[in-house]
């Protein structure tokens, strides 16, 4: 990365698009693209593909292009994506299920290793390769067991309680599903999953001309 410069959140939150559609070319058996070519793929400028990828060094060469294999690997590192993460589940309910089962993950190097719930129906069932284990054998589990990520999948009025046995285990990172705000140190990061916020987002976008006349009339 290019000196101290701290890079937007927008930009990061571009990479994983980059580099799903690499991804893609390498799949056709594209080996160079410019930055035109890709800004026609992707729906954005060519001027903010190269803005974006000079935040982290120089990828591309004048009269070139990209080399797509070389370009995918570099982003797969500044992703992360080039060790493997250890994942725990907090609420193996039917969405909690589906998640560690999706087979995507382990493809990326995300790999599930325990599922944790209180529902006597569930514990005791395997998952995605992973057993679902008593909420209550947690502290233990954190204990014996590095894990890098802890996904929650567990309704608001728990997942802070949860939060809070996980401040204390040296987990690095929550994914949180839960849709509160959780208290956490600093030293823990949290990535917050609303899907109630997207779709209400479609909605408003399926309703955008309505609602825009609506507000000129009034």
């Amino acid at each position: 990365m290019k000196g101290d410069k701290k890079v937007s959140m927008a930009v990061i939150q571009r990479l994983p698009r980059y580099y799903r559609y690499l991804g893609d070319l390498i799949d056709n058996g594209i080996e160079r693209i410019s930055s035109k070519e890709l800004s026609v793929r992707m729906g954005i400028t060519a001027s903010q593909i190269r803005q974006d990828l000079n935040n982290f060094g120089s990828f591309g060469q004048q009269g070139y292009g990209y080399n797509v294999q070389w370009l995918y690997e570099e982003i797969g590192s500044i992703l992360g994506l080039d060790r493997s993460y250890t994942l725990i589940l907090i609420g193996a309910g039917n969405f909690g299920q589906a998640l560690a089962g999706y087979p995507y993950f382990a493809k990326r190097g995300y790999n599930f290793t325990a599922l944790f719930d209180n529902d006597t129906e569930i514990i005791g069932k395997t998952v995605g390769g992973a057993s679902v284990f008593d909420v209550a054998k947690l502290p233990q589990y954190l204990q014996e067991h590095h894990v890098d990520i802890a996904v929650l999948t567990l309704p608001g009025y728990v997942a802070q309680q949860a939060a809070g046995v996980l401040a204390n285990s040296g987990i690095k990172g929550i994914w949180n599903f839960s849709g509160i705000d959780l208290r956490v140190p600093s030293s823990m990061i949290v990535e917050n999953v609303r899907l109630t916020d997207s779709l209400m987002t479609l909605s408003y976008m399926i309703n955008e001309d309505e609602i825009l006349e609506r507000v000129s009339v009034d």
